[in-house]
C-alpha cells in the first residue's frame, strides 16, 4: 500500500491541479503549496485569490507593445523618453522586465507572449505576427532589435521575423552571443544583458 494517497476532497484536490499549471511545478510541489497555504496561511490564499482574479479580468493588452497594461496603451508606450526608433522584439513581459533593469535600451517593446512552436501548434497566426509587422513597419521605427531567447524556438522565431521584417526593407539586428547559448533572459544577470545589447548586430 505504500505510495498510496488518501483520497483528497475535491477541492483541495482542484487547488492541487491549479498550482500545478505554474511553470516547474510538479505534483508534489503543488500539494505542498495547498497544505501550507489551507494549513498555515489562509489571509494569504484569500488575498491570492482575490489578486489573481482581479488582475485576469483588469489587466489589458497594450495596443502599442502588446505587454500588460491596465490601459489601452502603457505607461512606457506613451513614454517621451524613449526612442521611437527602436523596437525591441521579446517574448514575454519577464524579458522586457529584465532587458529594463539592465539599463542598457531606451526604446520602445513588442512582446510576442510566445515563440514559435510548431510542435506544440504555436505558429505565426497564434502569436499575431500580422500585429507586430504592422507596429514595426511604421516609419518612425529605423531599427527592429529581435531579443527572443537562444533557444531552438527563441532562433526559430528570430530567422522568421527577420525574413519577414527585411523583405519590407526595415533594419533588423540580434542581440549578441554576450547571452549565453540555450539560456533564458529571465534567468540572464542583468550586466550580461546591457552588454548583449551593446554589442547587438545585423541578424
Amino acid at each position: 500500500m505504500s505510495g498510496l494517497h488518501l483520497p483528497e476532497p475535491e477541492p483541495l484536490r482542484a487547488l492541487i491541479e491549479a498550482l500545478k499549471r505554474l511553470p516547474n511545478v510538479g505534483e508534489r510541489t503543488a500539494r505542498r503549496m495547498a497544505y501550507h497555504l489551507l494549513q498555515h496561511d489562509l489571509q494569504g490564499a484569500q488575498q491570492l485569490s482575490e489578486t489573481l482574479a482581479r488582475a485576469s479580468q483588469q489587466l489589458l493588452h497594450c495596443e502599442r507593445c502588446n505587454s500588460f497594461s491596465e490601459t489601452k496603451i502603457c505607461a512606457l508606450c506613451t513614454s517621451e523618453r524613449r526612442d521611437s526608433r527602436l523596437l525591441c522584439v521579446v517574448e514575454t513581459p519577464a524579458d522586457q522586465n529584465m532587458l529594463e533593469a539592465s539599463h542598457g535600451y531606451q526604446g520602445l517593446y513588442y512582446v510576442l507572449m510566445g515563440r514559435l512552436a510548431p510542435i506544440e501548434g504555436v505558429g505565426p497566426q497564434q502569436l499575431a505576427f500580422e500585429r507586430l509587422v504592422q507596429r514595426a513597419t511604421e516609419p518612425e521605427v529605423h531599427e527592429i532589435v529581435l531579443a527572443t531567447n537562444f533557444t531552438a524556438e527563441g532562433e526559430t522565431t528570430a530567422y522568421h521575423l527577420t525574413e519577414i521584417l527585411r523583405a519590407r526593407g526595415k533594419r533588423v539586428t540580434r542581440l549578441a552571443r554576450g547571452v549565453p547559448a540555450g539560456s533564458e533572459l529571465e534567468y540572464v544577470d542583468a550586466s550580461t544583458i546591457a552588454w548583449a545589447l551593446q554589442e547587438r548586430r545585423e541578424n
